[in-house]
């Protein structure tokens, strides 16, 4: 399972570093680091492109898919059907953000062990980016920054719910997650090397750029009253 780990993730991503570090980024550290999560995000763009929307669409159903759970909570099988019927018509795979994510584990641990690993030999002499922050240790500004664009990157993934008696709830969860992710990211950084927080920060920078394009062209979600009865007598929306 190692040899397997290293051979799909570990080496190509050591190598792609090392041939961005050597030929592109003129020896800095920083700016390799900064044009490898560009290059991992744009050859997966597809997959983290559909995840984003679908969680952005999902956030914009929640007074729908609310209001299917307090008419059917009799009836499970109901519900089941109804939510299923709402997830065709807008065309939304409710699963994709978990997706998303297990796709990003594997490739963070493996940028992790770079990291950790490689930096303490002679495969980079200039550890610094742009000759101020030594990217071995750890950093509270790159931690800061990262933190910063995650909680910007929440407030555009969070959309502004109809004033309902379940407006309250949903903003507050909203608030929450909006808090506790960068709250995370800070944690996690502040207490590994600087490199990681140059990927995350960049890499979170892309998704705030991707999210705007989502935003911009996901259609307005009409919550009318019998539309969780109904869902198909509404518009079918799609991005």
């Amino acid at each position: 399972m190692v040899r397997l780990f290293n051979t799909i993730l570990y080496q190509p991503i050591l190598s792609v570093l090392i041939f961005i570090y050597e030929n592109l980024a003129f020896g800095d550290l920083g700016l390799a680091i900064i044009l490898l999560t560009v290059f991992i995000r744009v050859i997966l763009f597809p997959l983290f492109y559909k995840g984003a929307k679908d969680q952005a669409l999902m956030q914009r159903l929640q007074p729908h898919i609310k209001k299917i759970q307090l008419d059917h909570k009799d009836n499970k099988e109901e519900q089941a059907r109804m939510m299923l019927a709402l997830y065709r018509k807008h065309r939304l795979n409710p699963f994709s953000g978990i997706f998303l994510l297990l796709l990003q584990l594997p490739i963070l641990i493996a940028l992790y062990q770079v990291f950790l690993r490689e930096l303490t030999t002679d495969v980079f002499s200039n550890l610094t980016f742009l000759g101020l922050i030594n990217l071995g240790e750890k950093s509270l500004v790159l931690a800061i920054i990262a933190a910063a664009l995650q909680y910007a990157h929440g407030k555009l993934s969070i959309p502004s719910h109809p004033k309902t008696k379940d407006a309250g709830q949903l903003a507050s969860v909203g608030r929450m997650m909006i808090v506790m992710g960068p709250a995370l990211t800070f944690i996690i950084l502040v207490n590994f090397p600087a490199a990681l927080g140059v990927y995350w920060a960049t890499s979170t920078l892309f998704s705030l750029g991707q999210q705007v394009i989502i935003n911009r062209r996901l259609p307005k979600i009409e919550h009318e009253g019998n539309d969780s009865k109904s869902p198909n007598n509404a518009k079918t929306h799609g991005v």
